[in-house]
Order: structure tokens, then sequence, then C-alpha cells
């Protein structure tokens, strides 16, 4: 594959060849050297032999899967980010320990957290569209407002109850969602 075959040959700067160009051009740059295929500490020499101990299907499905990668990374970031911005509001679901929720207790009793998540471009009103004008005209400054509807729970599930590592048992109402909406 990379044997190190390719050969290069550098422009000529001899002082004979600067002396027949003008005297009114500029002086050429530098020209970096030809990078050495078969100088052994050189990285496209331990690429080379890497590459060479696969077979050529193998190099064919290496290069196909990067290629593919590559196209991926390139677009998909980006459309990855447009798709999530525009997720409908709906309700989600975690299992969590009851300390990771961030109460305050000492549990390592597992519930399942239901929130909501998602956009509420399409809940947008009247009401929606003249703050974010203002918000835009700058009429209203300081205050922190929001020119669209937030996806809320509207109803939420029966009370969780525990234990916590003292042995001590608590009651949390209104932890998870049951009902998600625009609000």
């Amino acid at each position: 594959m990379l044997n190190g075959s390719r050969k290069y040959s550098p422009v000529p700067s001899s002082p004979a060849s600067r002396a027949s160009s003008s005297s009114s051009s500029p002086p050429a740059a530098p020209r970096r050297s030809p990078r050495a295929l078969d100088r052994p500490g050189s990285l496209l020499s331990q690429y080379g032999a890497l590459l060479e101990s696969y077979t050529e299907g193998e190099l064919r499905r290496l290069l196909g899967a990067l290629v593919e990668r590559r196209r991926g990374a390139k677009a998909g970031g980006r459309a990855k980010r447009a798709r999530a911005r525009h997720k409908p509001c709906a309700l989600q679901q975690l299992e969590v320990s009851v300390s990771e929720l961030g109460l305050g207790y000492e549990s390592d009793e597992t519930v399942l957290f239901r929130y909501c998540s998602g956009t509420c471009d399409g809940a947008l009103r009247s009401y929606d569209l003249s703050l974010r004008s203002m918000r835009s005209s700058r009429r209203i400054r300081k205050e922190k407002v929001r020119a669209r509807p937030c996806c809320r729970p509207l109803a939420y599930d029966d009370d969780v109850s525990f234990l916590d590592t003292y042995n001590r048992y608590y009651t949390v109402n209104e932890l998870s969602a049951k009902e998600c909406g625009c609000v």
C-alpha cells in the first residue's frame, strides 16, 4: 500500500536560478522539505506498516466505515441538534436512586422519575407573539420573561414513599409527572 516508492523532487533553489529571475520580484519563499516515507521514525511509515498488514477487503471495509463515520459526523451533529430542538412536549422517564433526586434524602431505593421534556412551538398564542415583539423592540428589558410556553407537568403521579439509610420512612408528593403539556 504505502511502500515508500513515491519520489519527491524539491524545486531547485540554487543561487544561479535566483539570479536569473528579475530583481523586482520578491525572493521565493523557502519550500518545506518533502516527507520521507522510508524514514523509520516517521508517522507515515508507521501507518504504512500498519496498513500493509491488512488485506484489501479489510482495508475497503475500514475505509468505508471511516468515510461513513465522517459523513455522519458532519451532517449528523447539526441534524441531531436540529431534531432535538423540535421534539414535541412529552413525558419521559428515568430510573434513579432517591439520593440522586437532590432533595437531601440518603437512600439506596430506586424510583421511576417521570419528567416533561420537549418544545412547545406549536402552542404559541397571541400573548407569546406580543411578548416576543416587546422584548425584541427592547420595550421589556430587565425582567426575565419567556416569550413561549414551557413544557411542564399538568398532573403528578401518586406520592412516593421510601426508607432512608437510617430506616426512617418518608413520603414525597408531586415528585413525578403524570401528564405533560405546554403552559
